[in-house]
């Protein structure tokens, strides 16, 4: 067995210069993106009730633990940004546990156990580890035997950062989506937020590696929803533009059950 981590232990990650720009996007509950799409997708995959107990991987300013709350499960965030654990605890702290630390070595941290979650999730933040497989494969010593992992990610075939994006085709009045490369894993840069200080990292992956890397930890894919965006709009091209963004789905949703 691994020796244990004490709770807070200090991981280098790319959002901690961001935390205070990402609090004022997401704030207490989350953005407008977390409340009309993230959260309800996720909280339809794990269909939680009150003898669950869930692990937020990648959970930030914990703006899932009220929503778990509501139901009447238990919860712990994970995080490897100590300022934005620092806010999820201040909100939060009567909601769940909250653990600064790598997603990469979950069985080190002290607070976790082996087989002590029947449900995971990654809301919005597995794109942004790497490598995969040891996040896959601690998520999955995490899990009870018969337990699921849901994610939430930008969708990998249709939004690669900067190797993606929407275009115009004058001849046929049609807005149709660019994709320049996909099965090529790619760590990316983000484009920088103005006035900020930091730059933070995605890194694209084809689908296959998601779904054969649930299946190397013995996760099967059980259901997924695509997502498209939400946003409507009005004026000029508004027909095409509004049929394309109802049609290319931009988030994925996952949930994987172990045997």
């Amino acid at each position: 067995m691994p020796k244990k981590a004490r709770a807070d232990h200090e991981v280098r990650t790319s959002w901690d210069p961001l935390a205070a720009w990402y609090d004022g996007w997401v704030g207490e509950d989350g953005s407008e993106h977390h409340q009309k799409l993230a959260i309800p997708a996720v909280m339809e995959l794990l269909e939680l009730d009150r003898s669950d107990r869930v692990l937020d991987v990648g959970a930030g300013q914990g703006v899932l633990a009220p929503y778990v709350a509501e139901i009447g499960a238990g919860y712990v965030g994970v995080d490897a940004g100590s300022k934005l654990i620092a806010m999820a605890r201040r909100r939060h702290a009567k909601l769940g546990d909250f653990i600064v630390g790598d997603a990469r070595q979950l069985d080190s941290l002290a607070g976790l156990a082996a087989g002590s979650f029947s449900a995971v999730v990654f809301l919005l933040s597995l794109q942004d580890m790497d490598p995969l497989e040891p996040v896959l494969r601690g998520a999955a010593w995490a899990l009870k035997p018969g337990g699921r992992l849901v994610a939430l990610l930008t969708h990998p075939c249709y939004r690669i950062p900067r190797q993606s994006g929407w275009g115009w085709d004058e001849g046929r009045k049609l807005q149709y989506r660019r994709i320049d490369r996909y099965l090529t894993p790619l760590p990316v840069p983000l484009k920088p937020y103005p006035g900020q200080p930091g730059v933070s990292r995605s890194f694209h992956r084809p689908l296959s590696d998601y779904v054969n890397g649930l299946g190397a930890q013995g996760l099967a894919v059980t259901r997924m929803l695509e997502i498209p965006t939400y946003k409507r709009v009005k004026g000029e091209r508004s027909k095409a533009i509004n049929r394309a963004n109802a049609e290319i789905p931009l988030f994925l949703g996952v949930r994987a059950e172990g045997r």
